[in-house]
């Protein structure tokens, strides 16, 4: 057999694949496990959207080959929720574009815009798909650490010179995986000012946008004036409405941009489903009475969780948005060897934060995906297994 090809071996085995094998081998022995690793909604898609799709899986017209870009009445519901959501105005016709799920675009836009050698500035640490995708497509990443002291933003002053200069594009992510970062209008408004200096393409991931506490409402890059010249948005339906596995996101801005990421996908797949797109409209269209009790759900455990951490010995604020909870490792522990610890002693998954990014050693996630028994049995099974912690 043929080794493949030489990109393969820039990328490291898929983080979450190794958790969900972790999983399975420690099912097979007989371990009863709780994972906090994999953010995956617990809870089932609401039944007004399971509704809609059983009427339109009848319907014949959405048996065939849907278009790549999506259907119209689903890019113009986007462009609704847009006004709706942020008073932001984009055209449904030239400015969206569907997705089989925001991983996908997120991939994708790599192969619309990176040559090989081309610099993108990645946040470290960050999901794996902005630095693997940069890598499969040939081009660089250039880290920019996201440190607690600047509140898990990057400092765009701290880039040297002739990286802003070569940059192709950027990846921001607010609120933040993993470590539940939020950021203002202002940290938006750098950012945008940064990327058309350099005319850099600038795309943001909002894939948490909806899961939000305490009062607390995230901006849209496409908020800011002047962003949809240079920048690209990424949402998706997964963790609003509990949809994770009906792979229905879209890409919003830039109308050349989004023209590209289309053509693209046109030549590579055949776009989202068309009942799911009629599902997930139906989900865009609502009040949102269901996500806001989404948002008091994950609520309650975050406090169940970080209440107890905290009386481990954690010394941890309640994160305002994601369902995810980022916490330092305590003294003597490398990410990796804590994560062990806890699931080798205390039959619960952590993800070690080295996973996402060098910047993320020293950090563990934990998701809050687990209804509040089980979050509660977590926490006792830590407080068992560690005792006090110390920093």
């Amino acid at each position: 057999m043929k080794a493949p090809a030489q990109r393969m071996s820039t990328i490291p085995p898929y983080l979450f694949a190794r958790i969900e094998q972790k999983i399975a081998e420690a099912k097979e022995a007989g371990i009863d496990i709780i994972s906090l690793g994999i953010g995956d909604p617990d809870r089932p898609t609401p039944e007004f959207i399971i509704e809609e799709m059983t009427k339109q899986l009848h319907n014949a017209e959405n048996h065939q080959y849907p278009s790549s870009v999506g259907m119209l009445c689903f890019r113009n519901a986007v462009a609704d929720w847009y006004k709706d959501r942020y008073g932001v105005l984009i055209n449904g016709k030239s400015d969206v574009c569907a997705l089989i799920g925001s991983k996908e675009g997120i991939a994708n836009i790599h192969y619309c815009y990176v040559d090989p050698g081309d610099i993108v500035l990645v946040p470290d640490p960050s999901y794996p798909v902005y630095a693997t995708a940069t890598m499969l497509a040939g081009g660089q990443p250039y880290y920019m650490p996201l440190e607690a002291e600047n509140g898990f933003l990057p400092v765009f002053e701290d880039i040297p010179e002739e990286i802003c200069r070569r940059a192709k594009m950027m990846w921001l992510n607010y609120p933040n995986n993993p470590t539940g970062a939020i950021c203002d209008l202002e940290f938006m408004k750098k950012a945008v000012a940064f990327a058309k200096k350099y005319d850099i393409l600038l795309c943001h991931d909002a894939a948490y946008s909806e899961m939000t506490y305490d009062g607390y409402v995230p901006p849209s890059i496409l908020q800011i004036e002047g962003a949809q010249e240079i920048a690209v948005e990424f949402n998706s339906c997964s963790k609003p409405f509990n949809m994770t596995g009906w792979r229905i996101a879209f890409a919003a801005g830039n109308a050349e941009v989004v023209s590209t990421l289309a053509r693209y996908k046109s030549n590579v797949d055949s776009g989202a489903f068309q009942a799911v797109q009629y599902a997930a409209m139906a989900g865009l269209k609502q009040p949102w009475q269901t996500v806001k009790a989404m948002q008091k759900v994950y609520e309650g455990r975050r406090n169940i969780l970080v209440g107890g951490l905290n009386e481990i010995g954690w010394n941890l604020s309640m994160p305002k948005a994601t369902f995810y909870i980022w916490a330092p490792v305590p003294k003597g522990y490398t990410s990796a060897s804590f994560a062990e610890k806890v699931l080798e002693d205390a039959g619960v998954i952590i993800t070690p934060g080295n996973g996402y990014g060098a910047a993320g050693e020293g950090y563990f996630r934990a998701t809050l995906t687990l209804d509040e028994d089980r979050m509660q049995e977590a926490v006792v099974r830590l407080k068992k297994v560690l005792g006090k912690v110390e920093f």
